[in-house]
């Protein structure tokens, strides 16, 4: 580390914001396990422009310099659709990566911890990218494989330089893996023939009725998936509302990614109760193609085109969305949703899947993954400091 000190400055032009979003290929260069984003979409995710969840979002953002070389970058914010729902008062701080330099940290976390409390909080959350309804939380266990879609990844050092700074845990949510290869027949002790057998009683006793997501109909199927989603949501820890111009957005990009063979709705008298929308891992063969802000991105496109559509170098999938109505929780068709999509999964040469996130209270869903053989790999914690 250089003795040169640690100076955090404000992002107020271009060459900054360039330094800003470029940092995490600084960060992460040496480190086998970090998933690149395509430059674009990176550099979207902080345009209030494309991005409609900042909408409701005030914002700075930050680097760290040492001797004018960047070492680290934070946001600072407020999210005021959250403390509107929440009846809270509080900040966030999110796009916290640094070089292994405590100093730096420290001096990241104190910018964002300053920047919110000229904004009248009391407390600072995170690390958030913007909302649980997106990148959430930081990983403090299980740094051993890559992250999959919409998840995050981070050096190990990270947790004890925030839990130095005078961070507490604030919630911890849980990754769990399933081997969807354990699931084919033949396998010892075969979890899905016993589970298929419950789940069809259940079925014919509940009067449940499983279809797959439609996808010439996909206007009305995000409707449908939306009148669930924020019901069934509502009373989770962190949650905020997705309205109208977030759903669009999220149903223009479900469109490139969704795989209608593994989505699922549940339906009782025509009327959908529940659904499932796995996303398959596009982080596989993204990480792959590995995108450099420095290069034509069109190039990276194609590797990314290669080893997903040529290379067939996809076989993950993470199990990213799932709502059940009030009314319906507890009748066991969480794992009803679960069991279809690896059932599946097989079908179509998805040998991995992850059931990511579950908050650590939601004992309901926590029990539905243990049911099916998951167990958990990955921690994602949020961390909370009174100003």
């Amino acid at each position: 580390m250089s003795d040169k000190r640690v100076e955090v400055r404000m992002v107020e032009n271009e060459a900054d914001m360039k330094a800003f979003l470029c940092f995490p290929w600084m960060c992460y260069r040496d480190n086998p396990y970090w998933v690149p984003p395509l430059f674009s979409t990176h550099r979207g995710n902080f345009d209030r422009q494309k991005n409609v969840e900042l909408h409701h979002v005030t914002i700075d953002y930050f680097v760290a310099w040492r001797d004018d070389v960047p070492v680290g970058t934070i946001s600072a914010f407020v999210n005021h659709a959250h403390n509107e729902f929440h009846q809270e008062n509080i900040g966030f701080f999110g796009s916290f990566e640094v070089l292994e330099d405590r100093a730096a940290a420290h001096a990241l976390l104190e910018a964002a911890e300053a920047w919110c409390r000229e904004h009248g909080v009391e407390a600072i959350r995170g690390p958030a990218t913007f909302s649980t309804n997106s990148e959430f939380g930081l990983l403090v266990e299980g740094f051993d494989s890559p992250p999959m879609i919409f998840t995050t990844y981070a050096h190990p050092y990270y947790r004890d330089f925030v839990e130095s700074a005078g961070y507490s845990k604030e919630m911890d949510m849980f990754a769990f893996h399933v081997d969807v290869e354990s699931y084919r027949d033949g396998q010892p002790d075969n979890i899905l023939v016993r589970l298929t057998r419950v789940m069809d009683r259940l079925r014919q006793r509940r009067n449940f009725v499983v279809r797959n997501v439609n996808l010439r109909d996909l206007d009305n199927e995000v409707a449908r998936i939306k009148k669930i989603y924020n019901s069934a949501w509502e009373k989770n820890w962190g949650f905020v509302p997705l309205r109208d111009e977030e759903f669009d957005k999220f149903a223009q990009n479900l469109k490139r990614i969704i795989d209608p063979d593994v989505s699922f709705f549940v339906e009782v008298d025509g009327e959908p109760v529940a659904f499932s929308v796995p996303l398959p891992d596009i982080n596989q063969p993204l990480r792959l193609a590995h995108p450099r802000p420095d290069e034509p991105e069109i190039l990276a496109l194609l590797r990314l085109m290669w080893h997903w559509k040529v290379r067939r170098r996809l076989t993950r999938v993470r199990l990213f969305a799932l709502g059940v109505l009030d009314g319906y929780r507890g009748t066991g068709v969480d794992a009803l949703l679960y069991l279809e999509t690896i059932k599946a999964g097989l079908r179509k040469g998805y040998v991995d899947a992850e059931m990511s996130w579950i908050l650590e209270n939601n004992d309901m869903m926590m029990r539905s993954a243990q049911m099916l053989g998951a167990r958990v790999y990955k921690t994602y914690r949020a961390y909370e400091k009174l100003l």
